[in-house]
């Protein structure tokens, strides 16, 4: 079987699709192609501004392409939750949901809510945004929602204890808590409104994006900053690479919801997209049970 490309992808024309962090990296790239192939997307961003440089972006490639730019904060479930009210106005149905957006090993900092902003951020901003977008998604005729995550996810543990990393902070470990936590909240949406929606969940594998630069720049660090830069350049496939998996998970019609998506060359990191296994803490239901109430209680969102 030759690898899927974008080629392979189906018609969207008529279908509403929703990405998270489309102002850059591997949510643009998935905007672009959705757009090609005549979806509306509407660019969930938390910069604005930056949101219609990407939307003009894409017009560029794609004349006449269906945009969409609104404001979409997720360190602040205010604004998550102004964003949902809005886009469920406007749209009153979404095919496709696309939790793309996030942060990766930065200095410790809090959300408008005072949680980890990694956890709080990958997770916690996505949890919130699909319960309260559930509504709508379930009002399309066969919705999907695709959570992005990482292959570091295998090293994460959900530590129940500390799990706003109050007590202890390592910046590697709060981002791998958070990718499993998004691996586990997928495959818990599929088993809790599988019969209503797709749930997939999806990781680039080493993708070059704006991603790899913040933590550095949080950190003031332009050494840090080059050395990744080098890395990318030496090691990385190109964003538009590392958005496959996320579009062969959104739109490949032999999928049943639950499964984990990524690149299938090179340990995992590169390469045509396939379904894969993640790692065995990601499939402890207990784990995903209990993260998924206490992510409704600390979100105050109910499916």
């Amino acid at each position: 079987m030759s690898a899927w490309t974008t080629d392979e992808m189906p018609d969207c024309t008529g279908r509403t699709v929703v990405v998270t962090g489309a102002n850059s990296g591997l949510g643009l790239e998935a905007t672009r192609d959705f757009a090609r192939k005549g979806a509306h997307v509407v660019l969930a961003c938390r910069d604005v501004d930056r949101g219609g440089e990407a939307a003009s972006d894409v017009r560029g490639d794609v004349p006449g392409a269906s945009l969409t730019v609104r404001d979409c904060d997720l360190a602040s479930l205010d604004s998550i939750r102004e964003f949902a009210s809005t886009v469920d106005e406007e749209l009153g149905a979404i095919d496709v949901l696309c939790n793309n957006a996030g942060v990766m090993a930065i200095p410790r900092g809090e959300t408008a809510e005072g949680f980890e902003r990694q956890f709080g951020i990958n997770h916690l901003g996505h949890f919130a945004l699909t319960g309260l977008l559930l509504d709508s998604l379930e009002a399309a005729d066969d919705p999907r929602v695709i959570t992005q995550s990482s292959g570091i996810h295998a090293r994460g543990e959900i530590d129940f204890d500390d799990l706003q990393s109050e007590e202890s902070y390592n910046k590697w470990d709060a981002y791998a808590q958070s990718k499993l936590a998004n691996v586990l909240f997928a495959y818990e949406l599929d088993r809790r409104h599988g019969d209503d929606l797709t749930s997939v969940a999806c990781h680039p594998g080493y993708a070059a994006t704006n991603l790899q630069y913040r933590g550095p720049e949080a950190e003031g660090s332009r050494l840090k900053k080059a050395l990744m830069g080098a890395f990318n350049r030496l090691f990385a496939q190109s964003a538009e690479q590392g958005a496959l998996p996320m579009l062969y998970a959104a739109t490949i019609e032999d999928i049943d919801g639950g499964e984990y998506v990524g690149p299938g060359g090179l340990f995992e990191m590169r390469g045509a997209p396939e379904e894969q296994s993640s790692s065995g803490r990601s499939y402890d239901e207990e784990t995903a049970a209990r993260l998924w109430e206490l992510s409704a209680e600390l979100t105050d969102v109910e499916y």
